[in-house]
């Protein structure tokens, strides 16, 4: 579980008989066309770009289909770029977990990761220090693999004290300037501390709460892009 930091059908099995064609309704109008199917788009063989993050990425509280992952594949689409979105989204995940399955991603070959871990470090109130460690420890392999890297900023609440919200809030900062890395200043600005925009737990994004994380992804994210 994370923090907002700022602060099939079934069937019976029967037979059935094959639906008839559409013809004239009574009265002689026609019977209106059967509903197109969705398109689906085959990405195989596209450059991936993998979200790597907790809950915030996975999408908790919402379907997949309205997580950011999703809706920065339709945006992505949407301007003609030809990339797959991967969801590497674990909830509860904290930087001692994403540190561990980073050679997992590694070995994915992506072209992009978004890098979106430590707030449930500082909702834990986690050693900052540690933290730091750790997302950079993940920059560093990243960038070794020639992968591209965006990093997501983090906010955590003031009742966690000022020095502490400080140094938390700096570390995303200070790792993007040290590493060169493009930073997302906030990944929840917009959508933070606005329960219309928040699942009912008051951390996690509705589908119209992501609307803004997308948003706040994509300036930092297209420069990295190629159409």
């Amino acid at each position: 579980m994370i923090v907002v930091l700022a602060m099939g059908g079934c069937g019976n099995g029967k037979q059935t008989q094959p639906a008839a064609a559409p013809g004239p309704a009574p009265g002689g109008t026609s019977a209106p066309a059967p509903a197109k199917p969705p398109v689906t788009v085959d990405r195989t063989g596209w450059p991936v770009i993998i979200a790597f993050g907790d809950s915030l990425t996975f999408g908790q509280g919402v379907v997949p289909e309205r997580n950011y992952p999703s809706q920065l594949q339709a945006e992505l689409d949407k301007r003609g770029y030809k990339y797959r979105v991967v969801n590497a989204g674990i909830s509860g995940d904290t930087t001692d977990g994403g540190l561990a399955r980073v050679q997992n991603v590694v070995k994915q070959k992506p072209d992009v990761v978004i890098l979106e871990l430590g707030a449930n470090d500082g909702l834990r109130g986690s050693s900052v220090p540690l933290m730091r460690k750790n997302l950079e420890d993940m920059i560093v392999q990243l960038q070794k693999a020639q992968i591209k890297l965006v990093l997501a900023g983090m906010q955590i609440p003031p009742n966690y004290g000022p020095e502490y919200t400080q140094s938390f809030q700096q570390t995303f900062v200070d790792l993007a300037k040290q590493y060169h890395v493009p930073l997302i200043p906030f990944f929840l600005d917009g959508a933070a501390g606005k329960p219309e925009l928040n699942n009912p737990d008051g951390i996690h994004p509705t589908a119209e709460g992501y609307v803004f994380v997308v948003k706040n992804v994509m300036p930092v994210l297209e420069p990295l892009l190629k159409k």
